[in-house]
């Protein structure tokens, strides 16, 4: 006579993993925007009243066109002094990094992360068909992976 189990049907104990991973999860959706042609005077105003370091350009059609940052107002600067002048109402377009790296909105934080070590840069905007939907930094990176870790890697 064989052994009777009385443990009933076993079923799969794998863990679901539920917790948030991707971009969409952790990006700001509330961006502050500039414009081609707004001068670089106006966008430092705008850096030291919302205590950012960079946002994105969008056209009039609000299609993302470059991004601009502090290390593109401290070219005006320098150039600036080096001319002795007072800094002009020069146009965004002229100091803005013109070719912006992107990620998807459906990208996975790691994913982000393996971008970020690869570009160095500080943000990056995130888009989602063709359109620019929010912004991921560096710091958003980092709170994401610490939030996973107290969930996970206990």
């Amino acid at each position: 006579m064989g052994i009777k189990s009385f443990q009933g049907i076993r079923r799969s104990s794998k863990k679901e993993f539920d917790a948030p991973i991707l971009v969409t999860d952790y990006m700001s959706k509330k961006l502050v925007n500039f414009s081609p042609d707004q001068s670089i005077l106006e966008v430092m105003e705008a850096f030291a009243k919302h205590k950012i370091s960079g946002g994105p350009v969008l056209d009039d059609n609000g299609f993302l066109v470059g991004i601009i940052s502090e290390a593109d107002c401290m070219k005006q600067i320098s150039e600036s002094r080096y001319f002795n002048q007072p800094i002009l109402d020069k146009s965004v377009e002229k100091y803005m990094t013109k070719e912006v790296e992107t990620i998807p909105h459906d990208m996975s934080i790691f994913d982000a992360a393996g971008v970020f070590d690869k570009h160095n840069r500080r943000r990056l905007p995130v888009m989602k068909d063709g359109i620019l939907v929010g912004q991921i930094s560096r710091k958003d990176i980092v709170i994401a992976a610490l939030k996973l870790s107290g969930q996970n890697w206990k």
